[in-house]
Order: structure tokens, then sequence, then C-alpha cells
């Protein structure tokens, strides 16, 4: 939905929290959870929608007379489709997903012809006149790719000013502007806005903008502009959080780079601090178990004393060095709902969150806005509401956050 002055940002959640594989399925959820979700929120006004589609369900909507009925279906209940999300490749619902999330990554054709068919989708919903975004991982899983690689860095880089390029032109012969946004992530090859801009100023600008160039005949200093406009970034703030980077140092970081910001995912992880007795480690760890029985992957950075940080790949394999760890807090790549602030011994980046939005309120870098806490299915039962009055919560806390509502 718009919200702000003159409707500036778009506010939405996305479609990824909702279980089960093909379009039929998800079509199913979004016609029984977001009319209701609208009316409780919005009656008078149009209602924005962000769509996760897997690469069989980006398939199966350009299939047959799908997407002229979704349009319908859209057009009757007043609703409109600004952004996608187009990191997960396939399957999100379900076991084995952990670092699988990342794959296949840049250097695959599958991934451009997977996010080609999302931008052919987002130009057909697209309302007249508005800007559209699509997230996409940040490169890949960093354990995956050497920092000498350079023949995996050329084809990431290549492979994106390929995308850029359809881009520019779907800009130029329909007047539609869509940017495909690199989301960081603890652990990906992208994982802090410094290897963001590093990435940029490295790879993807000057090798990016002398392909595109070539490919179109435009000045090299033109086709870089265009790779800035149509390649940009999603900041989740969950995982900023977990990176421990300070959110308006990392916008500074990337505005001096001309990196623009097109999508901000609005979450909040999970924050413990680690005490000292064996005895509070214990219940701290039992605690823990509930959130990492779960087939994601919940990256934990460590914050120790004297010696920085500490990366352990996944909860599950942090758990079992809990009780003779030298670490001092732990934040973890879990989704919370946005309205809990902590849970027993558990904390929430919720502070985290709130001071990223009041970034986006006063500095207006950002115009779209996604919720985006797909855990519904593997919260504890002691979190896990009614899904339609949890979104309706985390949309409230949001407007609040944003200093929209009262809390």
């Amino acid at each position: 939905m718009q919200i702000g002055k003159d409707g500036f940002f778009h506010l939405t959640y996305c479609t990824k929290i909702h279980p089960g594989h093909g379009w039929p399925t998800l079509f199913s959820h979004i016609r029984d959870c977001v009319p209701a979700l609208k009316a409780a929120l919005c009656p008078g006004r149009p209602f924005g929608l962000g769509l996760r589609l897997s690469a069989a369900e980006s398939q199966e909507l350009l299939a047959g007379d799908r997407l002229p009925r979704f349009q319908e279906f859209l057009a009757a209940n007043d609703l409109y489709v600004f952004t996608l999300n187009g990191f997960p490749y396939g399957p999100f619902h379900g076991p084995g997903v952990k670092a699988q999330v990342f794959a296949p990554d840049w250097r695959d054709p599958a991934r451009v012809d997977y996010t080609l068919r999302l931008i052919d989708i987002l130009r057909r919903l697209l309302p007249p006149g508005m800007e559209g975004s699509i997230s996409t991982l940040p490169l890949s899983y960093k354990p995956w790719v050497a920092p000498d690689d350079q023949g995996a860095w050329e084809a990431m880089s290549a492979n994106l000013a390929r995308v850029a390029q359809a881009l520019m032109r779907l800009r130029e012969e329909q007047g539609v502007f869509i940017h495909l946004d690199l989301e960081p992530e603890p652990d990906a090859l992208l994982e802090r806005s410094e290897e963001v801009a590093d990435f940029f100023q490295r790879w993807l600008l000057p090798r990016g903008a002398s392909w595109l160039g070539r490919w179109t005949g435009m000045p090299v200093s033109q086709a870089r502009a265009r790779l800035l406009s149509h390649l940009q970034v999603c900041l989740d703030t969950c995982h900023l959080a977990v990176a421990y980077e300070d959110p308006e140092a990392a916008l500074d970081r990337l505005e001096e780079g001309g990196i623009r910001v097109g999508k901000v995912q609005v979450t909040s992880g999970l924050k413990v601090m680690l005490p000292h007795h064996r005895e509070e480690r214990a219940a701290l760890a039992r605690e823990l178990e509930l959130f990492a029985a779960s087939p994601y992957l919940h990256q934990v950075i460590a914050l120790r004393d004297g010696s920085g940080y500490h990366h352990y790949r996944d909860l599950e394999e942090a758990l079992p060095l809990l009780k003779e760890s030298p670490d001092r807090q732990w934040r973890i790549h879990f989704h919370l709902p946005l309205f809990v602030a902590r849970h027993g011994l558990l904390s929430a980046t919720q502070e985290e969150t709130r001071s990223v939005l009041k970034l986006v309120r006063e500095r207006g870098f950002c115009r779209h806005l996604e919720i985006e806490t797909y855990t519904w299915e593997v919260l504890p039962p002691a979190l896990k509401m009614d899904l339609l009055n949890s979104l309706e919560q985390e949309y409230r806390w949001t407007l609040a956050a944003l200093g929209l509502i009262q809390s």
C-alpha cells in the first residue's frame, strides 16, 4: 500500500511466507489471505503485493491464461504488484534448503533465464508509471567462490550486465523502469556494504560498462550510469543487524559509490547475550534448540572480546559449542516477527530495524518496503499465532516505526 507523504513509499509483505509449491497453491494462499489483510489495513485504497516466485512457478504463471487471470484478480480486488523476490530459485518450503538457497548462483545461465522471466512477469503486472523492483541473491555463497577466482567474478559481472541490458531496453522501448537489487546476506559472497561497494567498483562497473558499451554502442560513461540505475541493492534489516553494520555508515558508503538502494526488507533477527555461568548457558541452549530445528540456513555471527567477530555457518553447528564458547554475543539470521521484542532469554534485533526505518523516513533513500518474515512455519509454538493476525501486527508495527501511526 502507498504510505507517507503523497504516497511516496510502497509497503507490502512477501508471499514467501506461504507454504507449499506451485503457482496454483500460491494463488490459493493469496486469494485467501490478501483481500482480508487489505480489508483490515486499507479498505479504501489500493493494496500492494510482493510476489515470491520460484523458477518453476515463474514458468507456470507465464503458461496459458494464468497471468491474465491473475491480473483480473488483482484488478477486481484493488491490488497491485510492485516488487518480486527472485532470491530463492527452487522450492523454499520443506527439507534441505540450507545453503542451496544460493543455487544456482550468478555464474549460471539458469539464474539469468529465471531473472528474465521475472522481469517479463513484473513488467506486465506493474501499474503504469510505477517503478518496479526484483531482489536477487548477492552473487553466490561465500565458500563457493575464491576471492582470486577471476573467471567467476567476470562471469557474474557479465551475467548481471546482460540483465541490465534487458532492463535498459525495456525502459527505452516500453517506458517501464525495473531495477534488480542485490541482497547482501551473512556468509554470502556480498555480505557487508564494503563488499558490495568493492564489487561495483572493481568488477561490475569497469567490466560491465565496457561490455554494455560494446553491446549497445553507447559511451562507457553512459553505460556506467545505466548499470547504476538498473542494478541496485536490497537492504535487509535483519542481515544488517546480524553483520553488526551501522546502517547510516552503510548507506553513506553505498551513496559514495553511486549505488542506490532499491528495496528495504523489513525484518528482525535474534540477538543473544551469552551468560558467564554454565547453568545459564545450558538454559539458553535449550531455548535456541527450538530455532535450530529448521530447513533454513541460520548463520550466526559472534562478537568476541579482543578478537572481533567469529562466523558459524549455521545455528545447529554453533549450538554444541555454546557451553565453552568465548563469545560475548550472538546475532542469528532467524527472521522473528517484527512485533516480538523478547522471547524468554532471547532478544530481537528490533531496535536495529527501527533505526533503519528512521533513516528511511528521514532520508527517503528507498521507496519500496517489504515485510519478509518467512519463518512462520518453523517458529516455536509460543510465537506462532494465526497467520493473518501476525501479518496485520507486522504491518502495524512497521507503520508505527515509520511514525505513521501511534504505537
